[in-house]
């Protein structure tokens, strides 16, 4: 949140990846990557000009339909009255769309904190507000909250609203994904989901989240046995048979791999001297990305011309 200073009239919103479940923490866990969209909002007399680079260039087209606009309108309004101003949203995009690395988090997310700082009543917003609406928007609050807060965050729900706690991920833990070409719904891998489990499938994953946090956090021997999951992964198998085999060929050969979110990118944490090995041996079908947990989420800034947004 931007403090200290007049209402800009215009900002840079910068918002990282995630990957969500992190295999046994369905719903629940989150991590925060280091792979980043960048949104310029800037307010306008009037009319609406959107400009997208990279990732989803297609949906400049959607106007007022736009999910970082859409979201921006939604929060705006509800923070306060003020006149509804016109916009110019440029962003370059680096998140891939509809791949299990929370594109559509991003965005809200996005959405929000620029209406938070552009809004003369924006103070009063609180972070456990913007959860809320980000939650509500998103349906979960598993990916905007590793957005939000960056680091490792684990997620739930109250009778009073979402709520979230962050933490730190032990250094030498170095996330890798694998993003295939073709995209797949969140809707339909969450479809594939029965509505009953076994109860010793429960108990399973319970045990394995609880040893999760304590292999990301002090133990990272500990992670190959803390990312197995019994819980959805094998379900959405018939959505993404690719992502689920590498899973189990990765695993195999002690990789602590898991399907990143809803997928289809698969997501290994392993330490720094492994990721080129580990790249050798999965071939050329797919983009890898080494990256790290990011630390801080999302980010913004008044802008000037040191954080105009760049391609690169």
């Amino acid at each position: 949140m931007i403090s200290g200073r007049a209402t800009p009239t215009a900002v840079h919103v910068r918002v990282p990846a995630t990957s969500a479940n992190l295999g046994p923490g369905f719903d629940a866990l989150g991590l925060a990557l280091t792979l980043y969209d960048d949104v310029e909002v800037e307010l306008a007399d009037s009319g609406l000009w959107i400009d997208v680079t990279g990732e989803g260039e297609e949906t400049a087209r959607r106007g007022e339909q736009h999910l970082i606009v859409k979201t921006f309108r939604e929060t705006y309004a509800a923070i306060g009255p003020a006149p509804e101003p016109g916009l110019r949203v440029r962003c370059v995009n680096r998140i891939p769309h509809a791949r299990g690395l929370g594109s559509s988090s991003a965005a809200t997310v996005a959405g929000i904190l620029a209406a938070r700082a552009l809004h003369p009543e924006g103070a009063g917003l609180t972070d456990a507000d913007v959860l809320a609406l980000a939650t509500r928007i998103e349906g979960h609050p598993d990916n905007v909250a590793p957005c939000l807060a960056g680091g490792l965050t684990i997620a739930w729900e109250t009778t009073a609203g979402p709520r979230t706690t962050r933490l730190d991920v032990v250094p030498g833990v170095r996330p890798v994904a694998f993003v295939p070409e073709h995209r797949l719904a969140t809707e339909r891998a969450r479809g594939l989901l029965p509505d009953v489990v076994p109860h010793a499938d429960a108990a399973a994953n319970s045990g394995r989240a609880a040893l999760l946090i304590a292999a990301l956090t002090a133990r990272p021997e500990l992670l190959l046995d803390a990312t197995e999951d019994r819980l959805h992964q094998a379900y959405r198998a018939p959505a993404m048979p690719e992502s689920v085999a590498l899973v189990d060929r990765l695993r195999a050969g002690g990789v602590p791999a898991v399907v990143s979110g809803a997928g289809p990118t698969v997501l290994a944490l392993v330490s720094a001297g492994e990721v080129d090995s580990i790249a050798s041996e999965v071939g050329t079908s797919w983009h890898i990305h080494p990256l790290n947990v990011d630390p801080h989420g999302a980010c913004v800034q008044p802008i000037d011309q040191e954080t105009r947004v760049s391609g690169e």
